[in-house]
């Protein structure tokens, strides 16, 4: 929201040395986000001045039009004399009053001027336009024309209110009452403990039989509607330039007056307004949801199909309107005296509007912030109905627009007056006196905590037990820590203690915290990229990865209100985010990429539970977070890593090698080590691994064998799908289970002080036959003795016979109590291959 300070000194007589930055410190500690105060004028020097065109010559042999102008700029000038000036422009006329700038001035952006020769005659000085005096785009891009009534020499200065200062509010969603003066100005009278002129406290005529025919038929989705009519509009009236600068400084382009007009009062009042073309009206307005497919042209020219749950405006012709979020193209005010071609071959000319209906309704917040999105046609009066309209102010900002109409385009208003109310009641809300100070931790006292309410709007009644009745501009207020949060607020979040809490001693991270520093420390240590992505998935991804129909990571977790239309589900696996990471750093020229990320993925139950709201003003009890947390998803947190191009780079040292699933896996063994975990690699298949590279990551949980993960290169389709560089590797495994296998210490490893046996086998078995059969076979044979076993070697050929393959190993065995003996390794090595030849068929080559 734009605040000029000019408008604001309207509501609130603002201390007269104040500056926007002092007004925007004042707001901030009031609770708004004021992001910048922009100096409109900031450098700007005179003379700028109203001129009026005497004459134009028309410049020949040049590539552009070029026009030389004699210009009445009065006494301005010094000598009364007319103004020689060349300009390009071709949006003015002889006689038309303009802006000029004349030799010594300085217009925004440093840029003096001076007479100077160009196109073979002198220019002393510029006809302006109005981008060229920071006035911002209205829509013609051209010169500043301006109403015959200025006398030439008149200070365009002060005439353009050139010179102000803007403050740009970023309003958040449960401050809808200050995107508009009013609300802003109620702040900021607050924040000075001045009072405040409301523009709202207008005198506005009771409803009566014969007003325009409104008729509504979802009281739930528009509660309240005003209608009122005026007649007799100068379809050729301007807006004027005070009108015009004010929409200009809050952002707003000026398109013609009954919408300048519409825009105006909803800046003023934050009530958003529609104007109507009487002559384009039907029959009677009314208010209804959409049928099923049912089409509607919007201003903007574009079709759309609407949907049950939009709630529309109607006349006997259909839909004329998207109810809070913009008009139909059917009953569009025209602007001006236009041509129009009749479809049956004739011709005719149609004036501009000169009867209105103005609309100036309440909707349901929800049905219009879901229309809004669905059709991705967010408005200025959509962006304020989804924050909350004070319904109170519908019938004051019809007669606020009414009045402007009457005053400015010369109209007659309607005596007739429509007003449809549902039937509701003021909301109210019970606190305790002494709720606010539990909440901030300091003693407020009954006295300020009413007086607080009091200030922004509230009725209270009650002594120690207060009962607020909430003011009709405030639908954010719903519960007593809302009430305690506006009293913390205006009393300053400055003023609130500041206080550590006190730790516990014996406490610090728990060792499933422990675990996941380790990770990410081992894994950067090892050349890893922590990425950090959203937890947020498009159920599209899950197709993309292959992962099965029935797969449990296709039980998603939607959520009610997502960030993203295109990603509405909670993640159930991490590598969607960490491939869209690799592949934007393969875009931008880095090919050599390892990235890794631990976090939470989010699996949905068989049967969704319903969360409860926690208390905040105590300590939840344990049945409370015990329900809850029964009703939230599985949240396991998972590791994963993404690898791509040059795993080692080339150099003087030899040639590098690229990444591979051997990387992947590896990447897992890694983390078993940091979890105490004996992991067991074998082949498997899932979903977006490649069949024959994919590695199956297998723990022991209870004497049962769990699959905690994958590891290896991706399919070739799953590369494709998600454009990432060819030959991509991933692994992903639940770092819970892992922890779970590896139980609750991680004991560091003992050194012995008695030397390695070493003894390396080479076995031939079936090209069938997984390495980690024949490895697990080795394990168990090898007994005690066995320290660690290394596959080294694979190898297919002529010389181990078709269809075989040869695995060699190196095994070392060691004595915790003694050197062993050469009798003792070979004892071992021999029972290990015998049990190796017994279950998966292996002999010895060469044997």
């Amino acid at each position: 929201m734009r605040v000029p300070l000019s408008w604001l000194r309207e509501y609130v007589d603002l201390p007269a040395g104040e500056t926007g930055r002092d007004v925007a410190a004042k707001l901030v500690d009031a609770g708004l986000e004021v992001e910048t105060v922009e100096q409109l004028g900031a450098g700007l020097k005179g003379p700028l001045v109203v001129g009026q065109v005497l004459t134009i010559e028309e410049l020949e042999g040049f590539r552009k039009p070029i026009r030389f102008c004699t210009v009445d700029v009065g006494q301005a000038n010094g000598t009364g004399e007319p103004q020689e000036i060349v300009c390009g422009a071709r949006n003015f006329s002889v006689g038309d009053k303009v802006v000029v700038v004349l030799p010594g001035a300085v217009l925004p952006g440093d840029f003096a001027i001076a007479s100077r020769k160009t196109y073979g005659k002198t220019s002393h000085g510029m006809i302006c336009s109005g981008e060229e005096l920071g006035m911002g785009d209205d829509g013609t891009h051209g010169i500043i024309v301006l109403p015959p009534e200025y006398e030439p020499g008149t200070d365009a200065i002060e005439l353009l209110q050139l010179i102000d200062e803007v403050l740009d509010i970023d309003i958040t969603p449960d401050r809808g009452y200050c995107m508009s003066m009013r609300g802003v100005a109620r702040e900021a009278a607050t924040a000075y403990g001045l009072p405040l002129r409301d523009p709202a406290l207008l005198d506005v005529p009771a409803p009566n039989s014969y007003g325009y025919a409104v008729k509504i038929s979802d009281p739930q989705g528009c509660d309240r509607f005003t209608a009122r009519t005026v007649t007799g509009l100068d379809p050729e009236a301007r807006s004027p330039i005070w009108l015009t600068r004010r929409l200009q400084k809050a952002g707003m382009r000026p398109i013609s007056l009954a919408v300048d007009i519409t825009n105006y009062v909803m800046l003023e009042l934050g009530q958003p307004l529609h104007a109507y073309d009487r002559s384009s009206l039907h029959g009677e307005i009314g208010v209804r949801r959409a049928e099923q497919g049912e089409e509607l042209i919007t201003l903007d020219g574009v079709k759309r199909t609407l949907d049950a749950e939009d709630l529309v405006i109607t006349d006997n012709s259909g839909p004329i309107g998207l109810a809070g979020v913009m008009g139909g193209a059917n009953t569009e005010i025209a602007d001006s005296v236009t041509t129009a071609f009749d479809p049956s071959g004739s011709t005719g000319v149609v004036t501009g509007t000169t009867d209105v209906v103005i609309e100036a309704a309440h909707f349901d917040s929800v049905s219009i912030s879901r229309t809004a999105r669905r059709l991705k046609l967010s408005s200025e009066a959509s962006k304020r109905f989804e924050r909350g309209v004070d319904p109170l102010a519908a019938a004051a900002a019809a007669q606020r627009t009414v009045d402007l109409l009457v005053l400015l385009a010369g109209g007659t208003a309607e005596a007739g007056v429509t007003e449809l109310i549902a039937p509701g009641a003021p909301r109210t809300i019970a606190m305790h006196a002494d709720h606010p100070d539990r909440v901030a931790g300091m003693d407020y006292g009954r006295e300020t905590v009413v007086r607080r309410l009091q200030e922004i709007g509230c009725d209270v009644y009650g002594q120690d037990e207060l009962v607020v009745t909430v003011p009709s501009w405030r639908p954010d207020l719903a519960a007593p820590n809302d009430l305690a949060e506006e009293v913390i607020r205006l009393e300053g979040y400055g003023n609130l203690p500041s206080t550590l809490p006190q730790v516990p001693s014996g406490r610090g991270l728990t060792p499933r915290q422990q675990l996941h520093r380790r990770v990410g420390r081992a894994l950067a240590g090892a050349g890893y990229v922590e990425a950090l992505s959203y937890p947020f998935i498009g159920e599209g991804v899950l197709d993309q990865l292959q992962l099965p129909a029935d797969d449990a990571g296709r039980r998603v977790v939607k959520l009610v209100n997502p960030l993203s239309d295109e990603e509405p589900a909670l993640r159930t696996t991490l590598l969607p985010g960490l491939l869209g990471a690799l592949r934007r750093n393969d875009s931008r020229g880095s090919h050599d990429l390892a990235l890794f990320e631990t976090g939470s993925v989010f699996r949905a139950g068989e049967q969704p539970g319903t969360a409860v709201r926690l208390p905040v003003d105590r300590r939840p009890t344990d049945e409370e977070i015990a329900t809850l947390d029964a009703a939230l998803p599985a949240q396991p947190r998972y590791a994963a890593v993404v690898l791509a191009g040059a795993r080692e780079q080339a150099g003087w040292w030899g040639k590098g090698r690229p990444a591979d699933w051997a990387d992947a896996v590896q990447a897992a063994r890694l983390l078993a080590v940091e979890a105490g975990a004996e992991l067991v690699v074998r082949q498997g298949q899932y979903g977006p691994w490649h069949p024959g590279r994919c590695a199956e990551l297998v723990v022991t949980l209870d004497g049962v064998e769990t699959v905690v993960g994958h590891a290896g290169e991706l399919h070739p389709r799953v590369v494709k799908a998600l454009g990432l560089p060819a030959r991509t590797s991933a692994m992903e495994l639940d770092l819970d289970r892992l922890a779970a296998a590896g139980g609750e210490a991680l004991q560091a490893p003992r050194i012995s002080t008695f030397p390695v046996a070493t003894q390396d086998v080479a076995l031939i078995v079936d090209a069938s036959v997984p390495a980690a059969a024949v490895e697990a076979a080795l394990r168990e044979g090898a007994g005690e003795l066995l320290e660690s076993l290394r596959l080294f070697d694979v190898f297919t050929g002529e010389q181990v016979g078709e269809g075989k393959k040869s695995l060699a190993y190196a095994l070392r065995f060691r004595a915790p109590d003694r050197t062993l003996t050469a009798e003792e390794s070979t004892a071992a090595r021999d029972a290990a291959v015998a049990l190796a030849g017994e279950r998966t068929g292996a002999v010895l080559r060469g044997a």
